[in-house]
């Protein structure tokens, strides 16, 4: 037997053919749909207080009294985390390292760095030391979505800019360059080899 799928109406809606069986006598008359009454907070109050009158010997008023306090902590918890989420889905998402010119500098790194964090690295194909941050930073900007991950070759940024300080990272916050680490050595390499891919 295979799948299949079963369509279920909404309750109390009717197809034309019906309408017609009906329209001639030929079924019965639909039956009326009773909605649910809406919820109002204030049915909800009642609710408690209810609960309140039926208690009571200390004990089952200790007991609402946590319940309340649990209530009232877990609802303010719940909109402050709710309002965080929304903050953070207004934030832009990236999730990958991005390659720019030297004209789409101010606006995807200057500009862009007053609404997150970016990490500009510096480099040229040729310098194997590149071509390992390149693979590293790209692992980090999957797991760090939130921040804007660019490259771009070193001498289109800066006319002769040496190999010798290459690779190079820039990271931007607010407009300005926060921190430049020059070379792999100051990341704690000493040598890189062909094998340390």
């Amino acid at each position: 037997m295979g799948d299949h799928t079963v369509y279920k109406r909404l309750e109390g809606e009717t197809t034309q053919w019906e309408d017609l069986q009906r329209k001639f006598g030929n079924l019965p008359e639909k039956e009326v749909v009773k909605k649910a009454d809406a919820f109002s907070p204030a049915d909800d109050e009642k609710l408690q207080y209810d609960r309140l009158d039926r208690a009571r010997d200390p004990e089952s008023l200790e007991d609402l009294e946590d319940e309340f306090e649990e209530d009232s902590f877990l609802e303010t918890y719940r909109q402050i985390r709710l309002a965080q989420l929304k903050e953070a889905a207004k934030k832009p998402r990236y999730g990958k390292i991005s390659s720019i010119v030297r004209n789409q500098f101010v606006r995807e790194v200057t500009e862009a760095s007053r609404d997150c964090w970016v990490v500009v690295l510096l480099s040229q194909e040729r310098v194997l030391g590149c071509q390992v941050l390149r693979h590293c930073l790209k692992q980090l900007a999957e797991q760090y979505q939130h921040v804007k991950f660019i490259t771009m070759q070193s001498t289109d940024c800066i006319p002769n800019y040496p190999d010798a300080d290459l690779p190079t990272i820039l990271v931007y916050k607010d407009g300005q360059c926060r921190r430049t680490i020059v070379g792999l050595q100051t990341l704690g390499y000493d040598r890189i080899s062909p094998e340390s891919e």
